[in-house]
């Protein structure tokens, strides 16, 4: 007689496999960073065979991609209804700010995929285009502003070079870790933000 076929133990169905390698390298980012674990411990964790990653993923730099494009798509959502929020770019920029504070809060694993995996997104088109769908939402907020484009590009990098200082910051416990650590980086985020729009693009106070 033949032994009797064994299941996954986990009891996953093959068409979850996509998610759960998914779920799993998120649960791994999450505690070691993106750049802490290899595909085959992904696969360990989502309870399948180390081969069958690659059904889907053709390696661990395409699973990491796939997250990435799923965090510039949450951030894309989130900075959306912040600059929604009223029709002063000043003020939507402020709002973008905050709102990214608060994404690197509480999506801390896709925040470190998205910014510190070192991806190429050259090799990636579903990745790059997301990221563009960003910049294409935060830009002409920018423009608004400073009328030359690249003028434009730099104000909205300082705004969010500023905003992803405050994030780090704050992750890092350097504002406390109490209940009112994030509502006060969000302020702070908001602020500096509504600090650099009111300089010219070039850095110098407005005449």
């Amino acid at each position: 007689m033949s032994p009797p076929v064994k299941r996954r133990p986990t009891g996953q169905h093959h068409g979850d496999l996509r998610n759960a390698l998914l779920r799993a390298a998120l649960d791994l980012v999450a505690e070691r960073g993106p750049h802490g674990f290899t595909l085959a411990e992904a696969s360990r964790r989502a309870g399948v065979s180390v081969a069958a990653p690659y059904k889907h993923f053709a390696d661990r730099e395409a699973l990491l991609a796939e997250l990435a494009t799923r965090g510039y798509r949450e951030q894309r959502d989130r900075f959306a209804v912040a600059v929604g929020a009223g029709p002063d770019p000043a003020a939507q920029l402020a709002s973008f700010a905050s709102a990214y504070v608060r994404f690197a809060a509480e999506e801390p694993a896709l925040f470190d995929i998205t910014f510190n995996a070192g991806l190429d997104k050259s090799g990636f088109a579903e990745l790059a285009a997301a990221g563009d769908e960003v910049a294409g939402l935060l830009l002409p907020i920018a423009r608004r502003l400073a009328p030359d484009p690249d003028a434009a590009y730099d104000l909205l990098l300082r705004v969010a070079g500023a905003a992803h200082g405050l994030a780090v910051f704050l992750r890092q416990g350097l504002f406390g870790v109490g209940g009112e650590a994030l509502p006060d980086t969000e302020d702070r985020a908001a602020r500096t933000a509504l600090a650099i729009t009111r300089q010219q693009p070039t850095g110098q106070p407005p005449t």
